[in-house]
């Protein structure tokens, strides 16, 4: 029963945290709303026995991805307003992609179906030792991927950073 309640509190948390990331106004707090949105995430990973999962989380990301952000920000001077005007095409697009998830996400739920794990190992995932099987013998093509694009992420934001030399 407690964790029902945890569930719906940091459910509800996560939810205004997306909410606010994406109708805040100044890029800071966005990135706030941000970091409370991967703690409260972490919270789900705990509920669900993978704490392993939720400090590789908390460190990742909520550590080294949202500082990254931040110092992305604080380069771009993103504070400035009036700085980036919506045109009609921006919009557009804005609409068509939020559509796209939408259809995404409606497609997605039709197919669901909530079932209870019957194998005592699927709970077990989350630990180290499972999660360290599943994602070196599975998932090792992704993850490989996923390193590239951080990297290329990082690249990415120095060259951002980087000022021209007159």
């Amino acid at each position: 029963m407690l964790t029902q309640y945890l569930f719906f509190i940091l459910s509800v948390m996560a939810i205004y945290g997306a909410v606010m990331v994406l109708i805040s106004k100044k890029p800071i707090h966005c990135v706030l709303y941000l970091t409370m949105t991967f703690f409260t995430l972490a919270g789900h990973y705990i509920l669900l026995n993978a704490q392993f999962l939720a400090v590789v989380h908390i460190i990742v990301y909520a550590g080294a991805i949202m500082v990254l952000f931040l110092f992305t920000v604080m380069l771009l001077n993103l504070n400035i307003e009036g700085q980036f005007t919506k045109t009609a095409l921006w919009r557009i697009a804005a609409t068509v992609a939020g559509g796209l998830v939408f259809i995404t996400l409606v497609g997605s739920l039709k197919s669901f179906a909530l079932t209870s794990p019957v194998d005592p190992h699927l709970t077990q995932i989350g630990l180290v030792k499972n999660l360290g099987k599943v994602l070196f013998s599975q998932y090792l093509l992704p993850f490989e991927f996923s390193s590239l694009l951080f990297l290329a992420a990082m690249v990415g934001a120095v060259m951002f950073g980087k000022k021209d030399k007159v």
